[in-house]
């Protein structure tokens, strides 16, 4: 989730030749009339370093071995990310905070992502084991500003990205069965489920931070199942995160790469053969 930027591997020719990827589809697996970008953010793979090529490997071959499986069993499920998905783009948030307090483009990528010693403590935050003030006290140090609130700054100008919240809607008033499935980075100073009424959009939530696990470590992807009470087979799940997607489908789930609201209620409306399109 948070503060990613993008980059783009834009000559894919030679991954293509090396067979890990279709370059006449993007890796969500719609069609595409040209060959496409690769798209990743850089914390697609932050802690994976070359495994960015076993990820697209792993992505690639699982969507085709299950192929065929899911399109004969029912999916009466949607499980979604949060940061990225259910709201605005985050790397807008981010370059928005950069110019406010007036860091160069990309300081936030470079402090945070780029150090193993702030890769590690995120995870920690994420998994409940750290706090936004311990993240906050070394992040403001990295970037030499001030550490109050640091996290809520950086995201002030994430909102909920109301598209998506009523796909969330249709999806459940077409009878689906709608889970969360997020990485938290804590719920204090900064809460960025604030305002958005969780128990009253999904039937089950997985807050990372409350269970002590992280997408993608197997595990979590798992427990939402389990406490869904369904099989992979009968869900979707769409993250704006491409590392986290081969966990779910290596559980049989279909998945999503979300990057616009547009191609997400399109492929959800495809795979889960609902519409989920306002009637005109």
């Amino acid at each position: 989730m948070a503060g990613d930027r993008v980059v783009a591997y834009r000559n894919a020719g030679h991954l293509e030749k090396a067979g890990l990827f279709d370059a006449s589809r993007d890796i969500t697996g719609i069609p595409s009339p040209y060959p496409c970008p690769i798209t990743l953010r850089l914390q697609d793979v932050i802690g994976r370093g070359a495994d960015l090529v076993g990820a697209l490997r792993q992505h690639e071959s699982t969507r085709r071995r299950g192929r065929e499986v899911r399109n004969t069993v029912p999916r009466t499920c949607l499980i979604v990310d949060y940061g990225g998905v259910l709201t605005t783009s985050l790397d807008d948030a981010v370059r928005g905070f950069e110019a406010r307090e007036g860091l160069s483009e990309g300081a936030v990528e470079r402090s945070w992502y780029r150090d193993p010693a702030m890769v590690a403590l995120t995870h920690d935050l994420e998994r409940g084991r750290a706090t936004q003030f311990d993240w906050n006290h070394h992040m403001g140090q990295a970037l030499g500003i001030d550490s109050t609130n640091l996290l809520g700054r950086i995201f002030a100008d994430s909102r909920l990205d109301e598209s998506m919240v009523s796909v969330l809607a249709r999806a459940r008033d077409c009878g689906l069965r709608i889970g969360l499935l997020s990485n938290s980075m804590g719920l204090a100073p900064w809460n960025m489920y604030r305002g958005f009424d969780i128990d009253a959009a999904f039937d089950v939530a997985l807050i990372s931070g409350q269970h002590g696990l992280r997408k993608p470590e197997p595990a979590v992807y798992e427990l939402i199942l389990k406490m869904l009470e369904v099989p992979g087979e009968e869900c979707v799940f769409i993250d704006d995160n491409a590392v986290n997607l081969p966990p779910a489908e290596a559980l049989g789930m279909a998945t999503v790469l979300h990057r616009s609201a547009e191609h997400s209620t399109t492929r959800l409306g495809e795979l889960l053969g609902v519409a989920l399109r306002p009637n005109p």
